[in-house]
């Protein structure tokens, strides 16, 4: 009743000891009985925990309280009279106090309400005599003939944006808005007789929103929402029904009973509320045993605690520690009494005891390590769904900062590894070699080393059969198989790198370039790359297995270092020529306006990539489609501080990508520093602000 902190039976007693805080409320909670034979109504609405949303099945509590008196553990009931008055009080602030655990969650989540958008009161309706007919529609720019939106200025329809995996329109509304300012659209087939249901979209404000004004805005153009029928998912419904219909044979063994496994080493973590990327990273850590070692079987629980300070919650080695005790003691690891209260279940017997129960398990719920690791980073401090690569590597650098402080080993040291490229002259047959520290190996995917090649492209000529016919198909989805070597083949594989400056003969040339690995970490952790460009030039992610045998050899990824018959590159050209600026390669800039992009953005993307190739232009356009400067000419070498025009290099991003920063947070602040890396750690505090995330 002092610090405020909270404590299970178990622990409170070290707590007494470490402070002498004699007072401390007590609160039970008994689950009610919750009738399971309830029916389960199919969602209506895109909720978590309310009427007509995804059921959160959370059971409700009978809740007792009472004052507990330390070393004795007197207990005294509560209410009572018989309390002095600054108990009292104290409780009651308790009792009112929202915790951690209500904060955080997300028990009864919704999607956001709609706002009046300011833009319907006040829109400018042009007279330019469009009158749309109640059917029949298409997009003026292309043959799409659904997810159509009319703009409500000029009553243009136009197709929707483009899905990431290539479905959906082709952006011509968008780019439209984009041309126009025009903000205002309403998705044709969501429009009925109930106005409150149909589709406005405000591009001006990147959001769903309400028009009050739509009757008379829908009239202007001549159309009688009265006697319109719904015919397609407003964009709300249909992220609905991708919830309610996801593809869960993607992540789990289908045609197999998976059994719950209990004991040390499987506890489960408690979902807080879109945390899966936490506790798949964090289950991944602890699988380690340098992590093992550091924080469970070098640490006692208690010892941790007496050497934190005033507020536990503050430190990230107590709190990393008794996350550590907590997943790998088994102590947690016993199957859930769920519906079983008047059952006691069995404990797990022996240290390396598995017990498989029909049920699972509850898990724990790492609240104060998710708030503690997400202090000051504004993803991770949410509740939003977040990258699993990006928090294990921010994680990383947490860990790293802890133990820099606190001069010890460091237990993350394990992932790392130092990777070498050698670049080398095609003229001279002159050599560079660059190393870097990393953590992760980022990875292709070639989909033309799939060993089930046939299978696929038979599976694929079945469904559009089907498709043309009108059938529907319920036939398993045949995925392309890509062994892992393949992945790690496209790693290493020589490349050939153009317009190439050789310090050599002062004169651009072509390169080739290899990677390897100088080091090798305890725990090689592997990012596969899943997107790409589809037929079409339409980025999409690939839906594929990739296989991981339980042994490789990857020694031939080995670096051997500089030969002795190698001679090295000069550092410094005696004299580097001029150039009016930065040329885009005219293959990529080609390809990128066959899809449909202005020139001055395909060559801005070509520019930015190093012309790196098609795949990599693509990527940085499609990243940076909101720039306000995207469509600004492209200027010389001499005025190289408007920002779409430094060159970027993607060494330097990886190396900032390592000490903590987003990728488009590092290229971003390239820019604003024309690329100098010691000038970014100078002025950070003027770079950061002004990137938007």
């Amino acid at each position: 009743m002092y610090s405020f902190l909270a404590f299970g039976r178990e622990y409170v007693m070290w707590n007494y000891e470490k402070t002498r805080n004699p007072v401390y409320l007590n609160i039970q909670e008994t689950p009610k009985q919750v009738s399971e034979d309830r029916p389960h109504k199919k969602p209506t609405l895109l909720a978590i925990g309310v009427e007509g949303g995804f059921d959160s099945k959370e059971p409700e509590y009978e809740v007792s309280y009472s004052i507990v008196i330390l070393p004795e553990f007197i207990s005294l009931s509560y209410p009572s009279v018989e309390l002095p008055e600054k108990v009292r009080l104290a409780v009651d602030a308790v009792l009112a106090a929202v915790g951690a655990e209500r904060k955080e969650e997300v028990a009864a989540w919704t999607a956001d309400k709609k706002q009046v958008s300011p833009f319907a009161l006040s829109l400018q309706q042009l007279e330019n005599g469009v009158k749309v007919p109640p059917s029949g529609w298409k997009c003026s720019q292309c043959d799409k003939t659904e997810n159509l939106w009319m703009n409500l200025t000029d009553g243009t329809i136009l197709c929707g944006r483009r899905n990431w995996d290539g479905t959906g329109g082709n952006n011509h509304a968008l780019e439209h808005y984009q041309a126009t300012n025009y903000p205002l659209a309403v998705k044709l087939g969501t429009i009925t007789a109930d106005l409150e249901g149909a589709d406005v979209y405000s591009y001006a404000e990147d959001d769903t929103v309400e028009d009050p004004l739509l009757a008379d805005h829908l009239a202007h153009f001549g159309i009688d929402f009265s006697s319109l029928r719904k015919t397609e998912m407003t964009t709300a419904e249909r992220e609905l029904d991708q919830n309610t219909n996801f593809d869960w044979n993607r992540i789990q063994e289908k045609g197999k009973e998976l059994e719950p496994l209990f004991g040390p080493g499987f506890t489960g973590l408690a979902n807080l509320g879109n945390s899966c990327y936490l506790a798949s990273v964090m289950q991944a850590v602890f699988a380690t045993k340098d992590f093992q070692r550091y924080y469970y079987e070098n640490v006692k629980l208690d010892d941790a605690f007496k050497q934190a300070p005033a507020d536990p919650t503050l430190d990230l080695h107590m709190q990393l520690s008794k996350l550590a005790h907590g997943i790998l003691s088994g102590k947690y690891a016993v199957p859930s009494n769920k519906g079983l209260e008047n059952e006691a279940p069995e404990e797990p017997k022996g240290k390396n005891a598995l017990t498989s129960m029909l049920q699972g398990q509850d898990g724990i719920p790492p609240r104060m390590f998710k708030s503690l690791i997400g202090t000051g980073h504004p993803e991770f401090a949410s509740s939003r769904q977040q990258d699993a690569l990006e928090f294990f590597q921010h994680f990383l650098d947490q860990v790293e900062q802890n133990h820099a402080a606190a001069a010890g080993e460091d237990p993350s040291r394990c992932f790392k590894f130092v990777v070498e490229e050698r670049i080398m002259c095609s003229v001279t047959k002159k050599v560079k070699y660059t190393r870097k520290t990393d953590n992760i190996l980022s990875l292709n995917i070639p989909l033309k080393a799939a060993v089930n090649k046939d299978e696929v492209a038979a599976y694929e000529k079945r469904v559009a059969e089907r498709e043309i016919a009108g059938e529907k198909s319920d036939e398993e989805i045949v995925r392309p198989r890509v062994p892992l070597a393949a992945c790690l083949e496209s790693f290493y594989a020589s490349e050939e790198v153009q317009d190439f400056y050789s310090s050599a003969i002062n004169a651009r040339t072509t390169a080739i370039k290899t990677t390897r690995l100088a080091t090798f970490p305890d725990y090689l952790v592997l990012h596969m790359r899943k997107f790409v460009l589809a037929a079409g030039w339409v980025p999409k992610k690939l839906d594929v297995f990739v296989d991981v045998p339980d042994e490789i050899d990857i020694s031939n990824m080995r670096s051997n270092g500089m030969q002795p018959d190698e001679q090295l590159l000069p550092e410094t050209p005696e004299e580097i020529p001029e150039q009016a600026g930065p040329v885009a390669d005219e293959a990529i800039v080609s390809q990128l306006l066959d899809i449909g992009f202005s020139k001055v953005r395909c060559e801005k993307a070509a520019i930015q990539t190093l012309n790196t190739g098609v795949e990599e232009a693509m990527n940085w356009l499609l990243a940076h489609m909101d720039d306000p400067d995207i469509d600004e000419p492209i200027t010389a070498s001499g005025n190289r501080e408007t920002s779409s025009a430094v060159l970027v290099n993607e060494s330097d991003v990886e190396t900032l990508v390592a000490f903590g920063f987003l990728p488009e947070m590092a290229r971003k602040a390239l820019r604003a520093t024309v690329g100098d890396v010691g000038l970014l750690f100078i002025c950070v505090i003027d770079v950061l602000p002004s990137f938007r995330i």
